[in-house]
């Protein structure tokens, strides 16, 4: 049976990350220019390389290559009208909205995707992507990894804010028959582009 490696990596640090906000369009907080292309090489061959529509993901993607195909089913969870609101600031003027979101995961408060609707869409793309064999790198958003370990660990959607990922982290996952969580050792080249 034909294997479809799928290697997830979380884009680079944003200022809004690193004030622990939820996310805009921004960009990357690194010099992604003086970085293009340092990455190319990581991989033996050179994967599929796909990725969301936002600022950050096509910045980072610039360190794996240049010719990033945009699926939609990448994007990061819309956050609605708490998009560049810091969590505290949302705890101090909506700690219930903030509250029933962290508990429940068909609640979207914010206006935007609820965690189930997040999860909807990513597990409806890895099924798509496990008819796909080879090599696909997607360049993606900490939410959408969550969603991705959740639908092929089968664990219930609460566990969402249980899982952190980190900029440019690496996970890996293998499609032969069933989804498989692949634990590897991270490349050096990885792990020297970490701001």
């Amino acid at each position: 049976m034909p294997v479809t490696r799928l290697t997830l990596i979380c884009h680079a640090r944003t200022v809004a990350q690193k004030l622990a906000r939820f996310p805009r369009d921004e960009p990357l907080e690194m010099d992604w220019q003086a970085a293009r292309g340092r990455h190319a090489t990581a991989f033996s061959r050179a994967p599929l390389l796909l990725g969301g529509p936002e600022a950050r993901i096509r910045q980072t993607a610039e360190l794996f290559g240049n010719d990033l195909q945009c699926v939609q089913a990448l994007a990061d969870c819309d956050f609605g009208r708490w998009r560049g609101q810091s969590l505290d600031d949302v705890h101090q003027r909506e700690p219930e909205a903030l509250q029933a979101w962290l508990n429940d995961p068909h609640c979207a408060p914010h206006g935007g995707e609820s965690v189930a609707q997040v999860y909807q869409r990513v597990a409806g793309w890895l099924d798509e992507l496990s008819r796909t064999p080879g090599h696909v790198l997607a360049i993606t958003h900490p939410f959408v990894i969550r969603a991705a370990l959740l639908h092929v660990m089968q664990c219930p959607l609460q566990a969402v804010h249980h899982i952190d990922v980190e900029p440019l982290s690496t996970t890996e996952l293998r499609f032969n028959g069933r989804w498989r969580l692949r634990l590897m050792h991270t490349p050096a080249s990885v792990e020297e582009a970490r701001p």
